[in-house]
Protein backbone atom coordinates (compact mmCIF):
# COMPACT_ATOMS: atom_id res chain seq x y z
CA UNK A 1 0.00 0.00 0.00
CA UNK A 2 2.91 2.15 0.69
CA UNK A 3 4.87 2.01 -2.27
CA UNK A 4 1.11 2.63 -4.36
CA UNK A 5 1.25 6.28 -2.50
CA UNK A 6 4.61 6.54 -3.40
CA UNK A 7 3.97 5.88 -7.10
CA UNK A 8 1.11 7.64 -7.37
CA UNK A 9 2.72 10.69 -5.90
CA UNK A 10 5.56 10.95 -7.79
CA UNK A 11 3.80 10.24 -10.78
CA UNK A 12 1.36 12.63 -10.34
CA UNK A 13 3.95 15.33 -10.27
CA UNK A 14 5.95 14.16 -13.28
CA UNK A 15 2.65 14.25 -14.89
CA UNK A 16 1.42 17.48 -13.93
CA UNK A 17 5.09 18.95 -14.86
CA UNK A 18 5.24 17.08 -17.93
CA UNK A 19 1.66 18.57 -19.26
CA UNK A 20 2.47 22.34 -17.82
CA UNK A 21 5.90 22.07 -20.53
CA UNK A 22 4.10 20.24 -23.10
CA UNK A 23 0.87 22.52 -23.23
CA UNK A 24 2.22 25.97 -21.53
CA UNK A 25 -1.04 27.85 -23.29
CA UNK A 26 -3.72 25.79 -21.34
CA UNK A 27 -4.62 27.00 -18.08
CA UNK A 28 -2.39 25.50 -15.36
CA UNK A 29 -4.67 25.23 -12.67
CA UNK A 30 -6.21 22.57 -14.29
CA UNK A 31 -3.31 19.76 -14.53
CA UNK A 32 -2.38 20.82 -10.70
CA UNK A 33 -5.95 20.01 -9.57
CA UNK A 34 -5.92 17.06 -11.39
CA UNK A 35 -2.21 16.23 -9.96
CA UNK A 36 -3.71 17.33 -6.35
CA UNK A 37 -6.46 15.10 -6.73
CA UNK A 38 -4.04 11.94 -7.39
CA UNK A 39 -1.99 12.70 -4.37
CA UNK A 40 -5.34 13.25 -2.33
CA UNK A 41 -6.68 9.95 -3.19
CA UNK A 42 -2.78 8.69 -2.55
CA UNK A 43 -3.01 9.28 0.95
CA UNK A 44 -0.25 11.29 0.60
CA UNK A 45 -1.55 14.55 1.86
CA UNK A 46 -4.69 13.91 4.42
CA UNK A 47 -7.58 16.06 4.27
CA UNK A 48 -6.08 17.69 7.67
CA UNK A 49 -3.45 18.76 5.77
CA UNK A 50 -5.57 20.60 3.60
CA UNK A 51 -6.33 23.50 6.10
CA UNK A 52 -2.18 23.85 6.77
CA UNK A 53 -2.09 23.72 2.67
CA UNK A 54 -4.58 26.65 2.66
CA UNK A 55 -3.02 28.53 5.77
CA UNK A 56 0.19 29.11 3.92
CA UNK A 57 -0.86 29.86 0.26
CA UNK A 58 -3.90 32.07 0.67
CA UNK A 59 -1.68 35.38 1.82
CA UNK A 60 0.27 35.58 -0.91
CA UNK A 61 -2.60 34.37 -3.46
CA UNK A 62 -4.31 37.01 -2.32
CA UNK A 63 -1.48 39.64 -2.96
CA UNK A 64 -0.86 38.60 -6.10
CA UNK A 65 -4.50 38.70 -7.28
CA UNK A 66 -4.47 42.28 -5.19
CA UNK A 67 -1.68 43.23 -7.42
CA UNK A 68 -2.99 42.10 -10.85
CA UNK A 69 -6.11 43.51 -10.13
CA UNK A 70 -4.05 46.51 -9.75
CA UNK A 71 -2.07 46.38 -13.17
CA UNK A 72 -5.79 45.24 -14.98
CA UNK A 73 -6.73 49.22 -13.56
CA UNK A 74 -3.64 50.45 -14.96
CA UNK A 75 -4.44 49.07 -18.31
CA UNK A 76 -7.82 50.78 -18.22
CA UNK A 77 -5.84 53.75 -18.01
CA UNK A 78 -3.55 53.79 -20.59
CA UNK A 79 -0.72 53.67 -18.70
CA UNK A 80 1.62 50.70 -20.00
CA UNK A 81 0.99 52.28 -23.26
CA UNK A 82 1.51 55.53 -22.77
CA UNK A 83 4.59 54.52 -20.33
CA UNK A 84 6.05 52.22 -23.97
CA UNK A 85 5.58 55.29 -25.84
CA UNK A 86 7.38 57.41 -23.66
CA UNK A 87 10.45 54.97 -23.55
CA UNK A 88 10.48 55.30 -27.36
CA UNK A 89 10.29 58.62 -27.30
CA UNK A 90 13.11 58.57 -24.83
CA UNK A 91 15.25 56.54 -27.03
CA UNK A 92 15.59 59.10 -29.34
CA UNK A 93 16.38 57.17 -32.16
CA UNK A 94 19.11 55.33 -30.63
CA UNK A 95 18.98 51.62 -30.41
CA UNK A 96 21.44 50.81 -27.72
CA UNK A 97 19.46 53.66 -26.12
CA UNK A 98 16.23 51.41 -26.37
CA UNK A 99 17.97 48.80 -25.24
CA UNK A 100 18.63 49.71 -22.19
CA UNK A 101 14.90 51.24 -21.39
CA UNK A 102 13.40 48.22 -22.46
CA UNK A 103 15.45 46.47 -19.81
CA UNK A 104 14.60 49.03 -17.26
CA UNK A 105 11.14 49.45 -18.40
CA UNK A 106 10.92 45.60 -17.72
CA UNK A 107 12.62 45.75 -14.49
CA UNK A 108 10.32 48.17 -13.02
CA UNK A 109 6.82 46.03 -13.94
CA UNK A 110 8.07 43.29 -12.18
CA UNK A 111 8.80 45.45 -9.30
CA UNK A 112 5.04 47.42 -9.95
CA UNK A 113 3.38 44.07 -10.81
CA UNK A 114 4.95 40.58 -10.96
CA UNK A 115 6.98 38.43 -13.10
CA UNK A 116 4.10 36.92 -14.95
CA UNK A 117 2.82 40.20 -15.02
CA UNK A 118 5.26 42.13 -16.71
CA UNK A 119 5.84 39.61 -19.11
CA UNK A 120 2.30 39.26 -20.26
CA UNK A 121 2.15 43.19 -20.40
CA UNK A 122 5.51 44.12 -21.94
CA UNK A 123 5.99 41.51 -24.37
CA UNK A 124 3.00 42.25 -26.41
CA UNK A 125 3.72 46.41 -26.19
CA UNK A 126 7.35 45.65 -27.40
CA UNK A 127 6.24 43.59 -30.04
CA UNK A 128 4.08 46.68 -31.35
CA UNK A 129 6.46 48.92 -30.92
CA UNK A 130 9.41 47.19 -32.89
CA UNK A 131 7.01 46.18 -34.96
CA UNK A 132 6.10 49.83 -35.57
CA UNK A 133 9.64 50.96 -35.83
CA UNK A 134 10.25 48.59 -38.62
CA UNK A 135 12.55 46.59 -37.04
CA UNK A 136 13.89 43.31 -38.76
CA UNK A 137 12.98 40.13 -36.80
CA UNK A 138 16.74 39.58 -36.13
CA UNK A 139 16.51 42.94 -34.72
CA UNK A 140 14.25 42.86 -32.52
CA UNK A 141 15.38 39.45 -30.72
CA UNK A 142 17.88 41.23 -28.69
CA UNK A 143 15.21 43.60 -27.49
CA UNK A 144 12.66 40.50 -26.70
CA UNK A 145 15.18 38.00 -25.02
CA UNK A 146 17.12 40.62 -23.14
CA UNK A 147 13.24 42.44 -21.92
CA UNK A 148 11.80 38.45 -20.86
CA UNK A 149 15.02 37.22 -18.74
CA UNK A 150 15.43 41.01 -16.78
CA UNK A 151 11.31 40.86 -16.26
CA UNK A 152 11.64 37.22 -14.93
CA UNK A 153 14.64 37.66 -12.75
CA UNK A 154 13.84 41.16 -11.32
CA UNK A 155 11.20 39.19 -8.82
CA UNK A 156 14.38 38.49 -7.10
CA UNK A 157 15.16 41.83 -4.54
CA UNK A 158 11.83 41.93 -3.29
CA UNK A 159 9.56 38.63 -2.57
CA UNK A 160 6.30 40.73 -3.34
CA UNK A 161 6.66 40.44 -7.03
CA UNK A 162 7.03 36.12 -7.18
CA UNK A 163 3.93 34.32 -5.46
CA UNK A 164 6.20 31.55 -4.89
CA UNK A 165 8.71 33.53 -3.08
CA UNK A 166 5.58 35.09 -0.58
CA UNK A 167 4.59 31.30 -0.32
CA UNK A 168 8.00 30.45 0.57
CA UNK A 169 8.70 33.62 3.00
CA UNK A 170 5.29 32.33 5.14
CA UNK A 171 6.94 28.82 5.51
CA UNK A 172 10.03 30.04 6.71
CA UNK A 173 8.76 32.65 8.81
CA UNK A 174 10.27 35.81 7.40
CA UNK A 175 8.72 38.71 6.61
CA UNK A 176 8.62 40.80 4.14
CA UNK A 177 10.91 43.70 5.26
CA UNK A 178 13.46 41.65 6.31
CA UNK A 179 13.83 39.46 3.01
CA UNK A 180 14.10 43.02 0.97
CA UNK A 181 16.83 44.05 3.69
CA UNK A 182 18.93 41.17 3.07
CA UNK A 183 18.01 40.46 -0.76
CA UNK A 184 17.42 43.74 -2.33
CA UNK A 185 21.02 44.61 -2.87
CA UNK A 186 22.67 41.50 -3.68
CA UNK A 187 19.69 40.75 -6.36
CA UNK A 188 20.26 44.28 -7.71
CA UNK A 189 24.01 43.98 -7.89
CA UNK A 190 23.16 40.90 -9.73
CA UNK A 191 20.47 42.36 -12.18
CA UNK A 192 23.43 44.81 -13.05
CA UNK A 193 25.94 42.34 -14.04
CA UNK A 194 22.92 40.35 -15.82
CA UNK A 195 22.01 43.44 -17.91
CA UNK A 196 25.25 44.28 -18.97
CA UNK A 197 26.42 40.65 -20.21
CA UNK A 198 23.15 40.73 -21.79
CA UNK A 199 24.09 43.97 -23.29
CA UNK A 200 28.10 42.61 -24.38
CA UNK A 201 26.33 39.36 -26.06
CA UNK A 202 23.88 41.47 -27.98
CA UNK A 203 26.18 44.76 -29.14
CA UNK A 204 27.14 43.42 -32.20
CA UNK A 205 23.31 42.51 -33.23
CA UNK A 206 22.20 45.87 -31.58
CA UNK A 207 20.41 48.49 -34.44
CA UNK A 208 22.63 51.47 -33.79
CA UNK A 209 19.96 53.97 -35.33
CA UNK A 210 16.31 53.26 -35.10
CA UNK A 211 13.29 55.25 -36.48
CA UNK A 212 12.96 58.55 -33.92
CA UNK A 213 9.17 59.38 -32.72
CA UNK A 214 7.99 62.39 -33.45
CA UNK A 215 7.41 65.02 -30.69
CA UNK A 216 4.15 64.32 -30.12
CA UNK A 217 3.92 60.50 -30.49
CA UNK A 218 3.48 58.38 -33.58
CA UNK A 219 1.89 60.03 -36.67
CA UNK A 220 -2.42 58.81 -36.43
CA UNK A 221 -2.83 55.98 -37.89
CA UNK A 222 0.67 54.89 -37.74
CA UNK A 223 0.99 54.04 -33.89
CA UNK A 224 0.18 50.38 -32.80
CA UNK A 225 -2.16 51.71 -29.63
CA UNK A 226 -3.22 54.93 -31.18
CA UNK A 227 -6.59 54.14 -29.83
CA UNK A 228 -5.72 54.76 -26.11
CA UNK A 229 -3.10 58.03 -26.69
CA UNK A 230 -4.21 61.54 -26.03
CA UNK A 231 -0.57 62.85 -25.82
CA UNK A 232 -0.69 66.05 -24.03
CA UNK A 233 0.37 67.81 -20.36
CA UNK A 234 -3.20 66.67 -18.45
CA UNK A 235 -1.95 63.27 -19.19
CA UNK A 236 1.24 62.94 -18.56
CA UNK A 237 0.32 64.97 -15.22
CA UNK A 238 -2.32 61.86 -14.36
CA UNK A 239 0.02 59.01 -15.90
CA UNK A 240 2.37 60.63 -12.64
CA UNK A 241 0.04 60.86 -10.28
CA UNK A 242 -1.26 57.39 -10.80
CA UNK A 243 2.72 55.80 -10.90
CA UNK A 244 3.20 57.90 -7.55
CA UNK A 245 0.25 56.15 -5.74
CA UNK A 246 1.01 52.45 -7.11
CA UNK A 247 4.84 53.03 -5.38
CA UNK A 248 3.39 54.12 -2.24
CA UNK A 249 1.04 51.06 -2.20
CA UNK A 250 3.92 49.15 -2.67
CA UNK A 251 5.82 50.65 -0.38
CA UNK A 252 3.25 50.52 2.49
CA UNK A 253 3.81 46.62 1.74
CA UNK A 254 6.79 46.75 3.33
CA UNK A 255 6.17 49.13 6.00
CA UNK A 256 2.96 46.65 6.84
CA UNK A 257 5.53 43.82 7.26
CA UNK A 258 7.73 45.40 9.34
CA UNK A 259 5.60 46.61 11.81
CA UNK A 260 3.39 43.17 11.84
CA UNK A 261 0.08 43.88 9.46
CA UNK A 262 -0.52 41.49 6.79
CA UNK A 263 0.75 42.30 3.76
CA UNK A 264 -2.18 41.07 1.90
CA UNK A 265 -4.64 42.86 3.51
CA UNK A 266 -2.46 46.39 2.41
CA UNK A 267 -2.51 44.71 -0.98
CA UNK A 268 -6.00 44.61 -1.09
CA UNK A 269 -7.21 48.40 0.63
CA UNK A 270 -4.51 49.46 -2.69
CA UNK A 271 -6.04 47.85 -4.77
CA UNK A 272 -9.55 49.26 -4.06
CA UNK A 273 -8.95 52.52 -3.58
CA UNK A 274 -7.45 52.04 -7.77
CA UNK A 275 -10.24 50.36 -8.39
CA UNK A 276 -12.44 53.07 -6.70
CA UNK A 277 -10.03 55.92 -8.51
CA UNK A 278 -10.87 54.38 -12.07
CA UNK A 279 -14.61 54.23 -11.29
CA UNK A 280 -14.60 58.02 -10.61
CA UNK A 281 -12.20 59.05 -13.86
CA UNK A 282 -13.55 56.44 -16.29
CA UNK A 283 -17.24 55.89 -15.29
CA UNK A 284 -16.20 52.16 -15.02
CA UNK A 285 -17.39 49.63 -12.65
CA UNK A 286 -15.59 47.12 -10.46
CA UNK A 287 -17.45 44.11 -11.83
CA UNK A 288 -15.55 43.66 -14.52
CA UNK A 289 -12.83 42.44 -12.20
CA UNK A 290 -14.89 39.53 -11.84
CA UNK A 291 -14.21 38.23 -14.83
CA UNK A 292 -11.52 39.82 -15.69
CA UNK A 293 -8.90 38.54 -12.62
CA UNK A 294 -6.94 35.39 -12.64
CA UNK A 295 -8.57 33.34 -10.07
CA UNK A 296 -7.21 30.43 -11.56
CA UNK A 297 -4.03 31.44 -10.04
CA UNK A 298 -5.62 30.72 -6.27
CA UNK A 299 -6.31 27.15 -7.40
CA UNK A 300 -3.05 26.60 -9.07
CA UNK A 301 -1.06 27.68 -5.99
CA UNK A 302 -3.08 25.79 -4.21
CA UNK A 303 -2.86 22.49 -6.04
CA UNK A 304 0.65 22.51 -6.55
CA UNK A 305 1.43 22.77 -2.64
CA UNK A 306 -0.60 19.48 -2.16
CA UNK A 307 1.26 17.91 -4.58
CA UNK A 308 4.75 19.27 -2.95
CA UNK A 309 3.11 18.81 0.14
CA UNK A 310 2.55 14.77 -0.44
CA UNK A 311 6.14 14.60 -1.58
CA UNK A 312 7.14 15.79 1.63
CA UNK A 313 5.53 13.53 2.93
CA UNK A 314 6.77 10.30 1.16
CA UNK A 315 10.15 11.00 1.69
CA UNK A 316 11.66 13.46 -0.18
CA UNK A 317 12.91 16.34 1.41
CA UNK A 318 14.37 13.25 4.20
CA UNK A 319 16.31 12.57 1.84
CA UNK A 320 17.77 16.12 0.43
CA UNK A 321 18.56 16.52 4.25
CA UNK A 322 20.35 13.74 4.45
CA UNK A 323 22.67 14.60 1.47
CA UNK A 324 22.75 18.22 1.62
CA UNK A 325 22.79 19.37 5.77
CA UNK A 326 26.59 18.89 6.51
CA UNK A 327 27.17 21.17 3.85
CA UNK A 328 24.33 23.64 4.08
CA UNK A 329 25.33 24.12 7.89
CA UNK A 330 29.48 24.53 7.43
CA UNK A 331 29.53 28.08 6.70
CA UNK A 332 27.18 30.80 4.91
CA UNK A 333 28.85 30.91 2.05
CA UNK A 334 29.13 26.98 1.39
CA UNK A 335 24.57 27.43 2.35
CA UNK A 336 24.70 29.76 -0.36
CA UNK A 337 25.83 28.47 -3.23
CA UNK A 338 24.66 24.90 -2.53
CA UNK A 339 21.78 26.28 -2.06
CA UNK A 340 21.09 28.67 -4.93
CA UNK A 341 22.89 25.60 -7.26
CA UNK A 342 20.61 23.17 -6.22
CA UNK A 343 17.95 25.00 -7.12
CA UNK A 344 18.48 26.48 -10.10
CA UNK A 345 19.18 22.99 -11.31
CA UNK A 346 15.71 21.39 -9.41
CA UNK A 347 14.21 24.47 -11.45
CA UNK A 348 15.58 23.70 -14.86
CA UNK A 349 14.20 19.99 -14.19
CA UNK A 350 10.93 20.57 -12.75
CA UNK A 351 9.98 24.11 -13.19
CA UNK A 352 11.05 26.69 -10.41
CA UNK A 353 7.57 27.24 -8.65
CA UNK A 354 7.46 22.87 -7.11
CA UNK A 355 11.43 23.58 -7.05
CA UNK A 356 11.24 26.38 -4.68
CA UNK A 357 8.42 24.77 -2.66
CA UNK A 358 10.85 21.78 -2.24
CA UNK A 359 13.89 23.42 -1.53
CA UNK A 360 11.92 25.47 0.96
CA UNK A 361 10.29 22.65 3.07
CA UNK A 362 13.71 21.00 3.13
CA UNK A 363 15.25 23.90 4.80
CA UNK A 364 12.94 24.14 7.31
CA UNK A 365 13.46 20.48 8.42
CA UNK A 366 17.12 20.73 8.70
CA UNK A 367 17.46 22.57 12.62
CA UNK A 368 19.82 25.16 11.14
CA UNK A 369 20.62 27.92 13.11
CA UNK A 370 18.12 31.42 11.79
CA UNK A 371 20.95 33.04 9.91
CA UNK A 372 22.07 30.14 7.95
CA UNK A 373 18.18 29.57 7.71
CA UNK A 374 17.56 32.74 6.12
CA UNK A 375 20.72 33.08 3.58
CA UNK A 376 19.85 29.11 2.55
CA UNK A 377 16.04 30.49 1.45
CA UNK A 378 17.75 33.62 0.17
CA UNK A 379 19.95 31.86 -2.00
CA UNK A 380 17.28 29.22 -2.99
CA UNK A 381 14.70 32.43 -4.17
CA UNK A 382 18.24 33.44 -6.53
CA UNK A 383 18.48 29.97 -7.92
CA UNK A 384 14.70 29.68 -8.74
CA UNK A 385 14.07 33.48 -10.14
CA UNK A 386 17.26 33.78 -11.86
CA UNK A 387 19.02 30.71 -12.08
CA UNK A 388 15.61 28.96 -13.56
CA UNK A 389 16.14 31.40 -16.53
CA UNK A 390 18.90 28.68 -18.32
CA UNK A 391 16.64 27.21 -20.14
CA UNK A 392 12.88 28.32 -20.88
CA UNK A 393 11.09 25.51 -19.14
CA UNK A 394 12.75 27.23 -16.23
CA UNK A 395 9.79 28.96 -15.09
CA UNK A 396 5.74 29.74 -16.39
CA UNK A 397 7.04 33.53 -17.28
CA UNK A 398 9.41 32.25 -19.84
CA UNK A 399 6.87 29.55 -21.32
CA UNK A 400 4.39 32.01 -21.65
CA UNK A 401 7.15 34.37 -23.49
CA UNK A 402 8.19 32.34 -25.84
CA UNK A 403 4.51 31.39 -26.78
CA UNK A 404 3.74 35.17 -26.87
CA UNK A 405 7.01 35.69 -29.16
CA UNK A 406 5.98 33.26 -31.60
CA UNK A 407 2.55 34.05 -32.03
CA UNK A 408 4.13 37.40 -32.55
CA UNK A 409 5.64 35.93 -35.77
CA UNK A 410 9.44 36.51 -33.97
CA UNK A 411 10.66 33.14 -34.20
CA UNK A 412 13.41 32.31 -31.42
CA UNK A 413 14.63 29.05 -30.67
CA UNK A 414 15.64 27.36 -27.67
CA UNK A 415 19.10 26.47 -29.27
CA UNK A 416 18.91 30.60 -30.24
CA UNK A 417 17.74 30.91 -26.60
CA UNK A 418 20.29 28.99 -24.55
CA UNK A 419 23.04 30.93 -26.46
CA UNK A 420 22.81 33.75 -24.54
CA UNK A 421 21.72 32.17 -21.15
CA UNK A 422 24.79 29.68 -20.96
CA UNK A 423 26.94 32.37 -20.75
CA UNK A 424 25.21 34.75 -19.21
CA UNK A 425 23.42 33.06 -16.32
CA UNK A 426 25.56 30.86 -14.56
CA UNK A 427 28.27 33.71 -14.05
CA UNK A 428 25.47 35.89 -12.64
CA UNK A 429 23.63 33.01 -10.29
CA UNK A 430 27.81 32.61 -8.67
CA UNK A 431 28.16 36.16 -8.36
CA UNK A 432 24.68 36.56 -7.19
CA UNK A 433 25.41 34.02 -4.37
CA UNK A 434 28.50 35.42 -3.29
CA UNK A 435 27.49 38.64 -2.76
CA UNK A 436 24.57 37.29 -1.00
CA UNK A 437 26.85 35.61 1.33
CA UNK A 438 29.26 38.28 2.19
CA UNK A 439 26.24 40.86 2.51
CA UNK A 440 24.24 39.03 4.83
CA UNK A 441 27.66 38.39 7.15
CA UNK A 442 28.50 42.14 7.07
CA UNK A 443 24.75 43.22 8.01
CA UNK A 444 24.34 40.68 11.03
Amino acid sequence: MHDLMVLTTVCAFLLTIGFIFWRPNVNEAIPASIGAAFVLLSGSVSLSDLGSILETISGAAITIIATIVMAIVLESFGFFYWAADLLAKKANGSGIRLFWLTNLFCFLMTLFVNNDGSILITTPILLMLLKNMGLKPHQKIPYLISGAIIATASSAPIGVSNIVNLIALKIVHMSLYMHTAMMFVPASLGLCVLAGMLYAIFYKSLPKQIPKVPKHGFMPGSHPLKEVYSDNGNRAKFMRNVLIFVFCVRVSLFAASYVGIPVSLMAVIGSAVLLAWRWLYLKVTPMDMLKKTPWYILVFAFGMYVIIYGLNNIGLTDYLIRVLQPIVASGLLNASVLMGAMLSLLSNLFNNHPALMVGTLTLTHMDLDPLTLKISYLASVIGSDIGSLLLPIGTLATLMWMHIVNKGGVKISWLHYLRVTIIAIPVTVVFTLIVLAYWVKWLF
